[in-house]
């Protein structure tokens, strides 16, 4: 069994507002030696415990795609990608992508965020990406794999989303109404909830609904 001290972690879709959260409570922990993130453009700041990785996720390359644990915040709206298409690869192709390189590459877990409502029989193309990503990554047969299903996110995000802004502000007044599952989250509450469980040695498949994160 590989010792903690020598594990290494890697992030993808650091930039965001979960995968930003859990990377500076990786590397200011001390379990894992090296935490890796593959980004297009360099982060903004240095850690002894971190190491960027220039990467193209339009042609994935497996030699980079090497760690014990990995964890995939990738996520964009479709507002943002432009095109269903555009969507799907972001949320879809790219975590598979590095999930199957990873795993070819001897990594033991991988823990991904998608969203409450995730559903591949959903007649909402978004959930429907959603559940469709689960679905497959399960088939790889991780021998850990963590699922993570937040309602709204809520924290200070790099990039405005407008419509993300205003339900929040909504989710914030009127939390004590809203039972656990759909009440909105913090994004660090998230990231806390994924450094934990990679940490207690669970097996097989485990899905955290968001009631279950708002505990953490």
């Amino acid at each position: 069994m590989t010792s903690p001290t020598t594990k290494t972690a890697l992030i993808v879709g650091a930039t965001g507002l979960i995968g930003d959260l859990l990377t500076h409570r990786l590397v200011d922990s001390t379990v894992y030696e090296k935490v890796k993130v593959l980004v297009r453009k360099p982060l903004g700041w240095q850690h002894p415990r971190l190491q960027e990785v220039a990467y193209d996720f339009e042609h994935p390359n497996g030699l980079l795609v090497q760690a014990d644990d990995i964890f995939c915040c990738l996520g964009t709206t479709m507002a943002k990608a432009g095109s269903k298409e555009a969507f799907r690869k972001v949320d879809y192709q790219y975590p598979m992508d590095v999930a199957r390189l990873g795993l070819a590459n001897g990594a033991r877990q991988y823990l991904i965020v998608t969203a409450m409502g995730a559903d591949l029989n959903s007649r909402f193309f978004y959930n429907r990406v959603k559940g469709e990503v689960e679905r497959d990554l399960a088939a790889l047969h991780y021998p850990t794999l963590l699922i993570f299903r937040p309602s709204l996110l809520l924290g200070n995000r790099s990039e405005s989303r407008l419509g993300e802004t205003l339900a929040a502000g909504f989710m914030r007044v009127a939390a004590p109404l809203i039972p656990a599952k759909y009440r909105g989250i913090d994004g660090q509450k998230v990231a806390n909830t994924m450094f934990t469980t990679a940490q207690q040695g669970l097996t097989g498949r485990h899905v955290f609904e968001s009631d279950a994160l708002q505990r953490y």
